[in-house]
């Protein structure tokens, strides 16, 4: 595969410092098109707006997905990419999904090796910060029709960012979501694909109003089971076992909530994956035995939980502006193995050169 570097003298100012979440792009990104039944060969080109006629078939279909990952800069000046390869692995299954022709992973992975190396110098150091990486697919047909498109693009864009809420790691609030649904079960909720999220605008909203930060979903059919949060899997610490939802075809099988559950069992902890009932988790919060909720995902990372909200309850989880013991210890352990300041035992991290 051939990657076209094409530069550009018109280089914009680095920031000293960074805040907040995909505000800011760097000088460059990769774009690779799919047409006449194959997938060209990519280039490098500055970032810049994108040409779609009126009549692209993605503004009118959705056939779009996408995936979320870090990159790492340490004191030493070394660039790490965490589970990289796992992400594109994940993004060829949405891409199978909504029948958009096969990246393959391989060549994803190198392409964005070689973006990471040229753009490395927006990579920032303070803790909690990374380069925050976005590939995307989407179909670009010039006609109107409800079929698979025969004309993509994938492109990858690099953002440094600082924590993905604005408080940082203090905990969020959750309000469980009673009204609406995110997915089900044969739909498309495994996957990262673009409706999923402009269907669980409207339920977030309502929740921001009511003061929650994000929503706690339920199971589609009986309205009993908990999947997720909006932007995370999620977990309970539920009479000192760690207990998650079992991924059951409407749930995202999140890359963050795997490395926290092999990092818990090899800390020696309980964890269960299985179907976690909503009234588990509220009796829980009622009468003590629920110590801890926090969330996981490529973005926040962990985003620990201490108020759940249901209906006119709410339901304090743990002490009130503080993280828990375990979300905590995930935090720290999983930020210094990605930034190198801790042994990476379980091969997850690849360093830039």
């Amino acid at each position: 595969m051939q990657i076209e570097f094409i530069k550009t003298n018109d280089l914009k100012q680095k920031p000293e410092t960074v805040s907040g979440f995909g505000k800011i792009f760097t000088d460059y990104m990769y774009v690779r098109e799919y047409a006449d039944g194959s997938w060209h060969d990519g280039k490098i080109v500055p970032f810049d707006a994108l040409e779609l006629l009126p009549c692209s078939s993605v503004l009118h279909y959705g056939q779009a997905v996408f995936e979320g990952l870090k990159a790492y800069k340490n004191n030493n000046g070394e660039v790490r990419l965490f589970r990289a390869r796992d992400n594109f692995k994940r993004m060829a299954t949405s891409c199978d999904r909504l029948c958009i022709p096969p990246i393959d992973s391989d060549e994803a992975y190198n392409a964005l090796y070689e973006l990471i190396n040229i753009e490395r110098d927006w990579i920032p150091t303070e803790r909690g910060t990374s380069l925050y990486v976005r590939p995307f697919v989407f179909a670009c047909d010039e006609s109107l029709g409800v079929h698979a498109a025969k004309n993509y693009k994938f492109i990858i864009i690099l953002s440094p960012s600082g924590a993905y809420y604005s408080h940082g790691f203090a905990p969020v609030s959750l309000k469980v979501e009673r009204e609406y649904v995110r997915a089900s079960k044969g739909g498309t909720g495994a996957y990262k694909v673009v409706g999923n999220y402009a269907a669980s605008i409207k339920a977030g909203d309502a929740a921001n109003k009511l003061g929650y930060d994000q929503v706690l979903w339920l199971d589609a059919i009986e309205r009993k089971y908990v999947e997720e949060v909006g932007s995370m899997n999620i977990f309970f610490v539920l009479d000192g076992k760690v207990v998650t939802p079992e991924l059951n075809g409407s749930i995202l099988p999140g890359i963050t909530r795997d490395s926290v559950i092999k990092l818990l069992k090899s800390k020696g902890y309980d964890v269960q994956e299985r179907r976690v009932a909503i009234d588990e988790v509220l009796d829980g919060a009622a009468n003590g035995k629920l110590t801890e909720i926090f969330g996981t995902g490529t973005a926040a990372v962990i985003s620990p939980v201490d108020m759940l909200g249901d209906g006119d309850k709410k339901y304090v989880i743990g002490e009130r502006g503080k993280a828990g013991k375990i979300s905590a210890m995930l935090f720290d352990t999983l930020t210094d193995i990605q930034t190198g300041a801790a042994k990476d035992g379980f091969g997850w991290v690849t360093e830039v050169k």
